[in-house]
């Protein structure tokens, strides 16, 4: 069953939002003068004040001028698209088309296209970033024009004192006895098996179906391997296949476990659930030998040493990045504590939906939509968004706040080499996948669009790690200030820089030897001329 993302996503793309024209008006009155600053050109009367929700509430006063311009230009646009007697589309004289509309119905038109026109200019006026689009929340007078606008502020974070944070990074190789258990599964995959009439044994697969008025331990057709040894990942519970050892096709066993209290899935914490489990087959499993045959088999190399060395990179890299994952989470957790966030709600509605989109993608790969799991996890739509999507949503976007905010203060940037190979690893990791380029919908332009979304998102995970990197020296006391990054890179620059010349001058100096034997040549040939 899929859960929502949580502890492994130390990024989002909520962190910052720009602003577009805003919707629709709906009545409100104006705060006085003296709540709000004053600002002004000469065109636009600005009166702004923040509020607590992290909003920006903008008072405009249009100059005449200003909008008896956008009237004539309504008017004329009200007159291309509607039909005046005696005059030809978008020909009718301003008196006639006012005559013939109304008054009304030109200042509606001039104040949409004002609002259409001016908007970024009024943020950029009032000194206003905006984190999402805003709404034209009232118009309060014609004569002169005065709107009021709702602004949702752009998030922000202060940090505190996240320098002086610290954590140790403590991951160690993975022992050979992990190595190992990698090796078996490996040869499990590669395993040859064969139904079997007989009670099942350590080294079968057994296909079972699992009941339990517990929904969340309810399966069809369910295979497991009864292993020699533990596995903390083993489903639901480790131990669970051992318990079928002797059963066969056909036998109900009724089997009761006690969860502990601290159990990954809060559902089943602190539970005492009973499951019947009825065993469709058992098959009898018989392993490749392990040997350099295998080895080819897998396309791990040519004999069974390339193979455990690359059996044994993969496990340290797996469990290097599972530490990692754990170890950033609580890092970035301890600097939360002392950082302060403002952001609105808009905000952290839009990252709920991400969430939310995130879930229903993992649920399509199981064949399951959203609807059918709400009914699974007995909860409604509203409920579970309120209970579970949106303190995961406030999760993601303060690590995200966090993140940007270092790659701010830090200058991180993406440098061309970087970008260049993380763009190619994601490109041909999805060639991989299965992706044809060539069927991209769009033609050539669907394609440069595909192009520029994959080199977008290979820039922010490039980002994303050079700020862990950092939080990573940090916490252990290795840290550098941007200064100081910057005088090793332009040292380490000088240093290349002079090598290459020092080696292009060696490459166009004539050796001495060389030169001498030139001199001796030129010498004899002048003797004997």
């Amino acid at each position: 069953m899929s859960e929502l993302a949580d502890e492994h996503d130390l990024g989002s793309c909520a962190a910052r939002r720009v602003g577009s024209t805003p919707t629709v008006p709906i009545d409100t009155t104006l705060p006085s003068p003296q709540e709000m600053g004053r600002y002004g050109e000469t065109n636009l009367n600005i009166q702004k004040t923040f509020e607590e929700n992290h909003e920006a509430k903008l008072s405009v006063e249009v100059d005449a001028e200003k909008i008896e311009q956008y009237k004539r230009r309504a008017a004329r646009k009200i007159s291309e698209r509607g039909k005046i007697p005696g005059f030809r589309p978008g020909k009718a004289p301003y008196h006639m088309i006012v005559l013939n509309y109304g008054e009304q119905a030109v200042m509606e038109q001039a104040i949409d296209m004002f609002v259409d026109d001016e908007y970024s200019n009024i943020l950029k006026e009032a000194g206003v970033e905006p984190g999402a689009a805003g709404t034209l929340e009232s118009i309060d007078s014609l004569d002169p024009v005065k709107l009021t606008f709702r602004v949702p502020l752009a998030p922000e974070v202060d940090l505190g004192d996240y320098l002086s944070t610290r954590l140790p990074y403590e991951w160690t190789a993975p022992s050979q006895e992990e190595v190992d258990k990698a090796l078996a599964d490996l040869r499990q995959m590669y395993a040859i098996t064969e139904n079997v009439e007989r009670e099942a044994q350590e080294g079968d697969y057994i296909l079972v179906d699992v009941k339990s008025e517990t929904s969340e331990l309810n399966r069809e057709g369910f295979a497991t391997l009864i292993r020699a040894e533990e596995r903390d990942t083993e489903w639901p519970y480790s131990g669970f296949a051992k318990e079928l050892t002797g059963m066969k096709p056909g036998d109900v066993k009724t089997i009761k476990h006690a969860f502990p209290e601290e159990w990954d899935v809060e559902e089943l914490r602190g539970r005492e659930v009973e499951m019947d489990v009825t065993v469709k087959t058992v098959r009898a499993v018989t392993l490749p030998e392990l040997d350099d045959e295998f080895a080819k088999t897998v396309g791990a190399g040519e004999t069974l040493a390339d193979l455990v060395e690359a059996v044994k990179k993969d496990v340290e890299a797996r469990s290097k990045a599972e530490y990692d994952d754990k170890y950033f989470v609580e890092l970035i957790e301890k600097i939360k504590e002392g950082a302060t966030f403002k952001y609105h709600q808009h905000s952290l509605d839009h990252e709920s939906e991400h969430v939310l989109e995130d879930l229903s993608n993992r649920l399509a790969q199981q064949g399951m939509d959203l609807d059918t799991y709400f009914k699974i996890r007995n909860t409604t739509r509203e409920q579970f968004i309120e209970e579970e999507v949106k303190p995961v949503a406030k999760k993601r976007l303060e690590r995200s706040l966090i993140l940007d905010e270092i790659v701010r203060r830090e200058k991180l940037e993406v440098s061309n080499e970087s970008l260049d190979a993380e763009f190619n690893h994601t490109l041909n990791s999805l060639i991989m996948q299965g992706l044809d380029m060539q069927k991209i919908r769009g033609g050539k332009k669907g394609q440069q669009q595909f192009a520029q979304a994959v080199a977008m998102e290979s820039a922010n995970r490039v980002l994303t790690r050079q700020a862990l990197d950092l939080l990573k020296s940090i916490a252990t006391g290795e840290y550098k200030s941007p200064e100081e990054r910057q005088a090793e890179k332009a040292a380490l620059a000088a240093e290349e820089a002079s090598a290459e010349e020092k080696a292009g001058e060696a490459e166009t100096a004539v050796p001495a030897n060389e030169a001498s034997s030139v001199s001796e040549g030129s010498s004899e040939a002048e003797t004997k001329n």
